[in-house]
């Protein structure tokens, strides 16, 4: 049976980005989901090792791109060039076309470079001279962004940060697991034992598939979404985000064992699938208290 690799492979994960067990399973939960990851934090808190250890602990091709104010978009999609030998353009595919790509530092690119990834996030595919090239199978993007408060970062556009199914963040290490830092017990793995293949991967994403969602669960759904589209939100949750919503409480419930959907699955994924997208018209609430308040005012079936 797939599940049970798949909480071997949360274990290895585990033992590399120690003491944030809830982030590390969102993560895998974004990934199963068929959604790509966006991760906010200060640098040198895991954001990184989270993506190796994601990656290639399920066997997947992982390619990372640097974002800097000077990337071009060929830099990440590839670029065409004369080939004298044949008498033709010979077409060099850019990082992208891994099947996990980290973007790291997105916000330090311009939005020219940034908008590089939307069809590809979108459609899995990238269409450069009028030719569209797929994306391997899985495709999975994780980015990372650092915080606003910094200098020389660029703001996502609502159109990007649409497109990625979770934003999370790490955060310090509590004491016990920096212990274990500081003491040399525990390092980060310069190589990773493949807990789960691609195989797997696909079998799951099918599996995901077979978990029940009743008309209740449905209901809650639409009522989160009515909710978040009125009052003092300026944009409210967009069909996009439910269907990831929908699909990330599946993918969490059947990593709990369940073949149905209950709303803790759904409240446990919420704020990191909608406080990206929600914004406070009145400027006092963060995103992660914009999805908690909704997650208050709507009734649990």
């Amino acid at each position: 049976m797939t599940r049970p690799l798949f909480h071997e492979v949360l274990a290895q994960i585990d033992g590399v980005v120690l003491g944030k067990a809830r982030q590390t399973r969102l993560a895998l939960t974004c990934l199963l989901a068929g959604g790509h990851l966006l991760i906010e934090d200060l640098p040198g808190v895991g954001k990184t090792t989270l993506a190796h250890a994601l990656a290639h602990s399920l066997g997947l091709e992982f390619k990372r791109i640097q974002f800097t104010s000077d990337l071009l978009p060929a830099d990440v999609l590839g670029y065409s060039v004369f080939d004298r030998a044949k008498g033709g353009f010979s077409f060099h595919p850019g990082p992208i076309f891994s099947q996990v790509v980290l973007a790291d530092e997105i916000n330090r690119a311009t939005p020219k470079s940034q908008s590089a990834l939307l069809e590809a996030m979108e459609e899995g595919q990238v269409t450069l001279e009028g030719t569209t090239r797929p994306l391997p199978y899985p495709f999975f993007v994780i980015a990372t962004q650092n915080p606003f408060s910094q200098t020389g970062v660029y703001p996502l556009p609502e159109s990007q940060l649409d497109r990625f199914l979770m934003r999370l963040t790490l955060g310090y290490p509590d004491s016990a697991a920096e212990r274990d830092l500081l003491s040399g017990r525990v390092r980060a793995a310069k190589t990773y034992t493949p807990a789960a293949s691609p195989q797997d991967l696909l079998e799951a994403r099918e599996a995901l598939d077979r978990v029940h969602l009743s008309a209740p669960l449905l209901d809650y759904l639409q009522a989160l979404a009515t909710h978040s589209r009125a009052g003092r939100f300026v944009h409210g949750l967009s069909p996009r985000a439910m269907l990831g919503l929908a699909r990330a409480a599946r993918s969490w419930a059947w990593l709990e064992s369940r073949d149905f959907v209950i709303p803790d699955d759904v409240q446990a994924v919420f704020s990191a699938v909608a406080a990206h997208r929600l914004l406070d018209a009145e400027g006092g609430l963060t995103g992660e208290q914009c999805a908690t308040a909704v997650l208050e005012a709507v009734a649990i079936p």
